[in-house]
């Protein structure tokens, strides 16, 4: 009995095929970047023009900040100058701020650097904390090679965006929620900064009774607005939601990012020809259902696990404004999955599902199809399979009782 009941419990050992594809996956996105950026296919050309992509708004911003004008980040004609200066040749359209005032804290650190070392710093800097969450919530060593190796760092780092930072603060927020409930409201106030991905988890920490949370990412939303507004004045904070109707017409309505780029249903059904409305009744629809879903699920006694790989899942799925990088949130589900499968065996068609989202991805990176939506249809599947029949559920009182 002592016998089968330490077999039981015995760590599983990592399956072969998920072994694999990490490995391969880790090396592809280990070796592309120096040998792109020797070869002048990455953040600088051969020529010496800097090639045009997302960062470069994030260190003009920054540059703004550090000569007394950070009101100016917001305004599109005038950060377009500053890139245009930086990169050394024009490119169509705009890379344009739209990030709330304390996120200018980091641009302006940034900006204190040539843009070489901004850049490639960023993505060092973010890359850590995603890597420390990441090996926390596998529990085992494999994650340092399952988070390096996820398939959406390509896209991240490729761009200079901030995914690895969003998926760190979102994962740090779950992962230390049921042990350190005011350091994960710390977490999730920070996360303020991408206030579009923090839209359910008041709900959920109200339904679970996370009132320690609740408290800790309100005070913390505050303080970073108030130190903000200290530091650059209520002129910023002014520019910020001036600009962002601007915003909204140009990437919601007019589609100016082009609709295969972003990954929601709402930019799914402008892709395939829909109207406006359209896209917002699926939209709507679709985040209504993730929100009920959710406060039901929290309130039940489904394993925390679950829990918080559903509510990651729902972060992506609830925004119309989802751009490829911004699924780098999506290894923090995944990553739940993957611990629930080392612990207790994966079941028998997880990696292939897996392997189809793998498939889909590649599907966008060498066609641009718009694939993002189906994949974390598929990731969102995965979770709810494994929390099973959870609306028969009773009611927990406690994430503690929930379990891990």
């Amino acid at each position: 009995m002592a016998a089968q009941h330490t077999q039981a419990s015995a760590p599983r050992a990592i399956p072969p095929a998920l072994f694999n594809a990490c490995f391969a996956l880790l090396v592809i996105n280990a070796c592309y970047f120096p040998v792109a950026y020797i070869s002048g296919m990455w953040i600088w050309e051969l020529s010496g023009l800097g090639i045009p992509t997302d960062f470069v708004n994030v260190w003009a911003a920054g540059k703004l900040v550090l000569e007394g004008h950070p009101a100016l980040a917001y305004d599109w004609d005038i950060q377009r100058g500053i890139e245009l200066a930086l990169l050394g040749q024009d490119f169509p359209g705009y890379f344009a701020w739209h990030y709330p005032p304390p996120f200018l804290f980091v641009a302006s650190l940034l900006a204190m650097l040539p843009y070489s070392a901004a850049f490639i710093g960023w993505m060092v800097a973010s890359f850590i904390p995603y890597l420390a969450v990441m090996r926390g919530i596998v529990g085992r060593p494999f994650g340092w090679m399952f988070a390096a190796a996820f398939p959406f760092v390509f896209n991240n780092t490729l761009v200079g965006q901030n995914g690895f930072f969003t998926a760190a603060l979102i994962g740090g927020t779950l992962y230390l929620l049921p042990v350190r409930p005011i350091l994960a409201g710390v977490c999730l106030g920070l996360l303020t900064y991408k206030p579009q991905y923090g839209l359910l988890f008041p709900l959920v920490l109200i339904a679970a009774g996370q009132w320690r949370a609740f408290i800790s990412a309100g005070v913390t939303a505050v303080v970073l607005a108030v130190v903000s507004w200290l530091a650059f004045g209520s002129e910023a904070w002014h520019a910020f939601f001036h600009w962002m109707p601007t915003f909204s017409q140009a990437f919601l309505t007019e589609g100016k990012a082009t609709w295969w780029k972003l990954q929601s249903i709402f930019s799914m059904v402008r892709f395939l020809g829909g109207s406006e409305q359209l896209a917002w009744a699926f939209q709507w629809v679709l985040t209504a259902s993730v929100a009920t879903v959710l406060v039901l699920m929290w309130r039940s006694r489904v394993p925390y696990t679950l829990k918080a790989a559903v509510l990651a899942v729902g972060t992506l799925l609830t925004t119309p404004y989802l751009f490829m990088y911004d699924m780098m949130v999506l290894a923090i589900p995944v990553a739940f999955l993957v611990r629930v499968g080392l612990r207790s065996g994966f079941r028998v068609y997880e990696l292939p599902a897996l392997a189809c989202a793998l498939a889909l991805f590649l599907t966008f990176t060498f066609t641009g199809e718009p694939t993002g939506f189906a994949i974390n249809l598929i990731v969102g599947a995965l979770v709810l399979r494994r929390a099973g029949p959870w609306w028969r559920r009773a009611p927990v009182p406690s994430l503690a009782v929930a379990g891990a």
